[in-house]
């Protein structure tokens, strides 16, 4: 289990990542053909236009020669009607944009070494300049210089999001799916458990771990060390946490076509008597296919991952698999544990998004530096614990350098966890899922607000500021409008059990519901030592221990 708690650490970490970018349209003097490039800026400098042809070309005055911080930097005859284009360095904004203000300059590009940012300054300041200042980056300045001659013009705009942005939708129905689907499968194990305790007349005993508020301080610390770490030596880490996703990946891809393959009436037919490894068992041909199957995604997005083309799909499939996997896993038995754990992190959220940038030198938040990639890191890797959505959409983030709508697993696994719980007391208490609907419900909304807000500020927001408060709400009023407060909030163990489950198989989809217990996949000893899924036991199809789901109390 430990590569699986690694990875869920490390799914806090991420949030969706949002800016305020620009593009810069260089083309040859007097041409309109050319190319764009990413910029960062500030909209309280000078907002820029949203239309590439609502303002004229204006012509680049090229001084990356200088940073352009005294009069004496100042080319004689000043910046008439240009853009100028300085490096980055010595002064700050404000003095730069100012000299080039007073020397009749049009626009102030500044070329950056480490990495875009917002350019800030103070209220004063932002009244007295009215040109647009913007930050394009030191490999785009090469690029500009290499593709144009000397002579070369430039608009800068900053072009309106789309009314309906795809990437959006794609992204809302991915997490909301497996969120849903996870609460929902752990929901069927929890009926088909409880019919067993009724069968043999006995409650099963389950592994618990005390969840108490020190706990809970000691894991969110946990998470802001590992934080912490990541941000100092991204570089080193990046890798660690690239083959943890693909090991834990590939054994939730498994886990979750498993449920199809046990199905297949083909290839029971089990391999040769041999001393192999994880082989003596003589597993069926199918569930061993099925493994090489799983181990084969998850290496082949291992090797293509920086492809952006079409990597980001078989890193979607692995993370909501893998996602699957650790809501059927971990357990909280309570709304109180589940209440203390979410807002203890959503403390933790805020902290780092909001907070964290008045202490970093780039004043960007260690969250979105960590979660996004650190713009001037060596390795230009990116940590995996996301789903990750291509804007289908021109807009400027398509562009630069994070073409990619990001949600975290922490955004995804955080309230799912009350969501699996919200299905287990439907369970327990005999409802027709009407908390795990409400809780679901909840998740949507909050996810939808995360993205107007992002929208609407323009800035990077902490997803679970949204998602907690209306994922325990809505579960929250159901529990008051069914009178069960008490019971929901003390969980599963202030109720009897075994309980009558009856009228709850009646709703079960057979089609939905996972193989019964002697066909589920043994994981325990993958989990343990960060192999591939071992294959079927001497029976029809493998027997898991149930001992391996961990449950926090």
């Amino acid at each position: 289990m430990g590569c699986l708690s690694a990875l869920i650490c490390a799914a806090l970490l991420i949030t969706k990542v949002l800016g305020e970018y620009g593009i810069a349209h260089f083309s040859e003097l007097g041409e309109s053909e050319g190319k764009d490039y990413c910029i960062h800026f500030n909209s309280r400098w000078t907002p820029l236009p949203h239309h590439l042809h609502t303002m004229s070309a204006v012509e680049v005055y090229d001084l990356t020669s200088s940073v352009l911080c005294s009069n004496s930097d100042v080319p004689h005859g000043g910046f008439p009607d240009r853009v100028a284009m300085v490096m980055r360095g010595n002064c700050t904004f404000y003095e730069k944009v100012r000299l080039a203000q007073t020397n009749d300059a049009k626009g102030l590009l500044i070329i950056s070494k480490e990495g875009l940012i917002p350019p800030k300054g103070n209220k004063s300041q932002y009244e007295e300049i009215d040109i647009p200042l913007a930050l394009i980056s030191y490999t785009d300045m090469l690029d500009i210089r290499t593709r144009f001659r000397a002579r070369k013009q430039v608009v800068l705009y900053s072009p309106d999001g789309p009314v309906v942005d795809f990437s959006v939708v794609v992204m809302f129905f991915m997490a909301v799916g497996t969120v849903a689907g996870g609460g929902y499968w752990t929901g069927v194990r929890e009926i088909k458990k409880r019919m067993k305790e009724v069968e043999i007349g006995e409650k099963e005993e389950r592994e618990t771990v005390n969840l108490t508020p020190t706990t809970i301080a000691v894991y969110v610390g946990m998470c802001c060390l590992m934080l912490l770490l990541l941000y100092k030596f991204y570089d080193y880490l990046v890798h660690v946490f690239i083959w943890i996703f693909c090991i834990t990946s590939s054994v939730g891809l498994y886990n979750c076509l498993w449920l199809i393959v046990c199905r297949i009436p083909v290839g029971k037919c089990r391999i040769p008597e041999n001393k192999l490894p994880y082989l003596k068992k003589r597993p069926e041909v199918r569930m061993l296919l099925l493994g090489v199957l799983c181990v084969s995604v998850s290496i082949t997005w291992g090797v293509f991952r920086n492809d952006d083309r079409w990597a980001w799909v078989l890193q979607d499939t692995l993370g909501m698999a893998c996602c699957l996997y650790v809501l059927k896993t971990f357990r909280l038995p309570s709304f109180r544990a589940c209440t203390l754990l979410l807002t203890a992190l959503l403390v933790y959220d805020v902290f780092f998004v909001f907070i964290t940038p008045y202490f970093t030198k780039s004043g960007e938040s260690i969250m979105v530096e960590v979660g996004a990639g650190p713009s001037d890191s060596s390795t230009h890797e990116k940590l995996p614990m996301v789903l990750k959505v291509p804007y289908l959409n021109f807009s400027a983030m398509a562009l630069c350098s994070r073409p990619f709508l990001l949600l975290g697993f922490g955004d995804i696994l955080i309230p799912g966890l009350l969501i699996v719980y919200c299905h287990r007391f439907d369970v327990l208490v005999h409802s027709s899922r009407v908390y795990f609907l409400a809780s679901t419900v909840g998740y949507s909304v909050g996810l939808l607000l995360s993205f107007v807000c992002a929208l609407l500020m323009n800035s990077a927001q902490p997803a679970l500021l949204y998602l907690v408060p209306c994922s325990l709400l809505f579960s929250l009023t159901v529990a008051l409008w069914r009178s069960e407060l008490k019971p929901y909030w003390n969980g599963d163990m202030s109720l009897p059990s075994p309980v009558a489950m009856t009228p709850v198989t009646r709703t079960l989809n057979p089609a939905m519901s996972e193989p019964s217990a002697s066909q589920e996949p043994v994981v325990s000893e993958v989990t343990n030592h960060g192999e591939d899924p071992p294959p079927p036991t001497e029976e029809e199809c493998p027997q898991r221990t149930e001992g391996t789901t961990n449950e926090v109390d």
